[in-house]
């Protein structure tokens, strides 16, 4: 993958962690926007061809190549997996040149029966995300003329697995739950790291994954908000700040989480030792709804067409933009899937209403994370943990 698309992913990531309003537990993947959002600027013209190339941070002329580079060098990454699918009425007159640049792309056409469609379209989803993604995003609706979506599935074991027992904080927000807790013990101190950053010092904790791409668990002040410290987190990984390793911090508490003392051993070895939690996250985001992260606002302008690029007829406009997100975190490795989805519609004519299908998700617990391809540094993943996992004790163990 080349630099500047690793960098213009990675900015998007940070536009879209930015503009997170205050909340709960989410997951995202600006990686699995980015090349949906190349590919329509591809085809866009006027202001929203202007806009979406802001977005992308790269040329309008330049983003459907380095869409396809993107996507061809994600596919290079072990046990990941992509896929573009592109689905269009009969009344659509495509232009194939622009089709025949969507890498690999499944070509299918949406039928009368707006239900079977639906079907179709959630089949694809599930079996490209290997049932991680269950649905497609957007509902397809009479309005509807074109779905163009991108799928991403993402799994990784790690190199030292953790072992699974019981949490139980004494105090902070957890104080008096029982969870479940991940541990490991390693003599590589530089695992983690303290960082001071514009959120606050923030904790960065590499788990390494056997496929090349590592997660990234990070801690900041605990009122910090989590977009600002997913951001921080994402420069750091940058090299806007640098973070201390383990093996030269000061004795003491020197960042969120990370006490560092003298202990009597059998050993030698200085020694790094771990606690988190597990997590299972979904998210469900509308990218309407944060227009200008996107370069969508002039997209969305139903009133005249944007994409001559993309079909002759009719004109289009973006109706629906959305993605839906997955990843879990446990003693054994990570997996993640995103299906992001634009669901076109005619303009230039009035609006029909259409049902969108809306998740509620609402965990609470207090860290950012990042899954990072570890040679390009581009970031697949990115979320924020808001609630443990809690602790059942079985009958054997009352006992």
């Amino acid at each position: 993958m080349r630099g500047t698309t690793v960098r213009a992913v990675n900015r998007l990531t940070a536009r879209w962690a930015g503009a997170l309003p205050p909340g709960g537990d989410t997951v995202l993947s600006a990686a699995g926007v980015w090349p949906l959002l190349a590919f329509l600027a591809d085809g866009a013209d006027g202001p929203a061809r202007a806009e979406l190339a802001d977005a992308l941070g790269l040329p309008a002329e330049d983003s459907a190549d380095a869409g396809r580079d993107l996507l061809a060098g994600l596919g290079r990454i072990p046990r990941t997996g992509t896929a573009v699918g592109l689905w269009t009425r009969p009344t659509v007159t495509l232009r194939q040149e622009w089709a025949a640049g969507l890498p690999d792309a499944t070509l299918g056409r949406l039928g009368a029966d707006d239900a079977a469609n639906q079907e179709l379209l959630d089949a694809w989803a599930a079996e490209r995300t290997g049932g991680l993604i269950p649905a497609m995003p957007v509902a397809v609706d009479p309005a509807t003329e074109l779905v163009l979506a991108a799928a991403l599935a993402v799994r990784t074991s790690w190199l030292r697995p953790f072992r699974e027992g019981g949490l139980f904080p004494e105090s902070g927000p957890w104080a008096g739950r029982e969870l479940v807790g991940l541990y490991r013990t390693t003599g590589l101190l530089d695992r983690v790291g303290v960082a001071e950053t514009g959120a606050g010092p923030l904790t960065v904790l590499k788990v390494l994954g056997d496929t090349g791409v590592d997660v990234h668990l990070l801690l900041g002040p605990e009122e910090t908000e989590r977009g600002a410290v997913l951001r921080a987190g994402l420069d750091v990984l940058a090299g806007v700040h640098r973070a201390v390793p383990g093996g030269a911090l000061p004795p003491g508490e020197p960042g969120p989480g990370v006490t560092v003392r003298t202990v009597r051993s059998t050993t030698r070895e200085p020694y790094l030792s771990v606690t988190t939690s597990p997590f299972a996250l979904t998210g469900d985001h509308d990218l309407t709804e944060l227009p200008g992260v996107f370069g969508l606002s002039s997209a969305l302008d139903a009133t005249r067409g944007h994409f001559p690029g993309v079909a002759d007829h009719p004109p289009l406009s973006v109706g629906q933009a959305r993605q839906a997100a997955m990843a879990r975190f446990g003693a054994q490795g990570f997996e993640a899937a995103t299906v992001t989805a634009f669901g076109l519609v005619g303009a230039g004519m009035p609006m029909r209403p259409y049902l969108v299908r809306a998740v509620d998700v609402d965990f609470d617990r207090p860290f950012g994370f990042l899954a990072v391809h570890r040679t390009s540094r581009l970031v697949l993943t990115a979320g924020w943990v808001h609630e443990p996992v809690p602790y059942t004790f079985d009958e054997d163990e009352e006992e």
